[in-house]
């Protein structure tokens, strides 16, 4: 599988300041503390949105509010806690959303992890994507009534042009606990096409008729090389900074573009430029296969939701 450079000319398509005013706005960011989450959280708060930063780890997460509200003069930065690899965590996270008497306009799926073993969550899932997939679908899920109620609003989620290196067999989802079924940078790919697979079911089961726009993304940062896996040349080649990975969350979570243009279910690639999904990702079958797999997950391993 090849993966195509970026176009610098298309750094032109969208910038920081394309983003219009967000004042009214409220957005919810997961894995806001660091990275191209941490970028996005920042310039959302800088045009006047009323932001939350959801993470795991509070003394981290508790200084970037203090730091954004300190560039950005903006005091309406709050934290909750999160933890994606526990589903009572994201329910309980969910819920404190919704007891707010706030809108929601912009939900923004960033957090990711990968990692060069394998382990399970505490939920007994296979931790990439326990993270990566079943705990945002849980999260959005919980959230789409108020979204909902909300609208216009975005649903922005965060995948990989890794997602094409799954050129085989798809999700073998009875293999997805075995630890010896993929490598390091398979289970991360089959992550990351799940998300391209949940944004394309969720438009189909829940969006439609809406004016609820959700897409999904790669940002094309070089979170793979935190991990001693070999990673491909052809993917690694062309990684940017965070500040240009943010780019295209924030063109997905902000441009007039995307209800102009009436963009649902599509894949950018940097910098906000509409791109191809793998064969895998158009596959309505397994997409509805997925959805189904994950609902049956989440209430096996959480009844009371």
């Amino acid at each position: 599988m090849n993966f195509q450079k970026i176009d610098p000319s298309a750094k032109k398509h969208f910038t920081f300041d394309k983003i219009p005013d967000l004042s009214g706005k409220v957005a919810v960011v997961t894995g806001g503390n660091s990275g191209i989450g941490y970028i996005t959280c920042l310039e959302l708060a800088r045009k006047n949105s009323h932001v939350f930063i959801l993470g795991r780890n509070i003394e981290k997460c508790q200084a970037v509010v203090v730091k954004i509200k300190s560039e950005t003069g903006n005091q309406n930065v709050e934290f909750l806690q999160l933890d994606l690899k526990n589903l009572k965590s994201v329910k309980e996270c969910a819920e404190k959303i919704l007891a707010r008497d706030l809108p929601l306009h912009i939900l923004i799926n960033n957090a990711g992890i990968t990692t060069n073993t394998f382990s399970l969550t505490e939920d007994g899932i296979q931790e990439e994507f326990g993270t990566n997939h079943v705990g945002h679908f849980l999260l959005t899920k919980l959230l789409l009534p108020k979204i909902k109620a909300s609208q216009p609003a975005r649903i922005v989620i965060v995948s990989s042009h890794g997602h094409k290196r799954i050129v085989e067999s798809g999700i073998e989802f009875e293999k997805l606990n075995d630890p010896n079924a993929q490598s390091p940078l398979q289970r991360y790919s089959i992550s990351k096409l799940a998300n391209i697979l949940f944004t394309n079911e969720l438009n189909k089961r829940y969006l439609d008729g809406e004016l609820v726009y959700a897409n999904s993304l790669h940002p094309d940062t070089n979170m793979l090389q935190r991990n001693d896996f070999s990673v491909p040349e052809s993917i690694m080649s062309s990684s940017i900074s965070s500040e240009d990975g943010a780019i295209t969350t924030l063109y997905c979570a902000t441009s007039p573009e995307i209800e102009e243009k009436n963009f649902r279910g599509k894949y950018f690639e940097p910098f906000g430029v509409e791109s191809e999904k793998s064969s895998f990702a158009q596959d309505d079958d397994l997409a509805k296969r997925l959805w189904d797999f994950t609902e049956n997950m989440i209430n096996e391993k959480l009844p009371q939701n």
